[in-house]
């Protein structure tokens, strides 16, 4: 396969899980947890199990797939570009990061640990931030997309 089919793929799956986990968390935060907290408590608890456990599988499958595509970006694409150039080099570490942190909080809003119950249980809170910080994250990829 020639090396910028590939090259464009690996983008547009980018973009396509960002876009999946962003959108999901936006969804959740602002529509599914406000109905869902309408309903009498046995049917919340049972409607937060059955949509968790699916949202859980999608959220590890485009973790994954965004690290790998990301990497890719980064380092194939992406570095021999910006060779020197600190502005692009700095964001885009900060992006990193912040993807980092929103993995973290995401895998944490979905997973089991005792450890981490405290995040699940002030998940309100918690997806905001997630949004939130996906909402840097898209901002500051778009100035570097734009920027050049």
């Amino acid at each position: 396969m020639d090396r910028i089919v590939f090259d464009v793929l690996s983008r547009w799956l980018h973009v396509f899980f960002a876009i999946v986990l962003l959108g999901g968390g936006i969804f959740i935060r602002f529509v599914l947890q406000p109905a869902a907290s309408e309903l009498p408590e046995d049917q919340h608890a049972a409607l937060h199990s059955r949509v968790m456990a699916r949202w859980k599988r999608l959220v590890m499958i485009t973790i994954g797939l965004l690290l790998l595509s990301g990497f890719y970006n980064y380092i194939v694409v992406m570095i021999p570009k910006h060779k020197g150039d600190g502005l692009y080099h700095g964001l885009m570490g900060g992006k990193m990061i912040l993807a980092f942190v929103v993995f973290f909080l995401v895998s944490a809003l979905t997973g089991k640990s005792a450890g981490l119950q405290k995040i699940r249980d002030n998940s309100r809170l918690w997806t905001t931030v997630t949004v939130v910080l996906g909402t840097i994250i898209v901002l500051i990829a778009g100035f570097l997309k734009i920027r050049g």
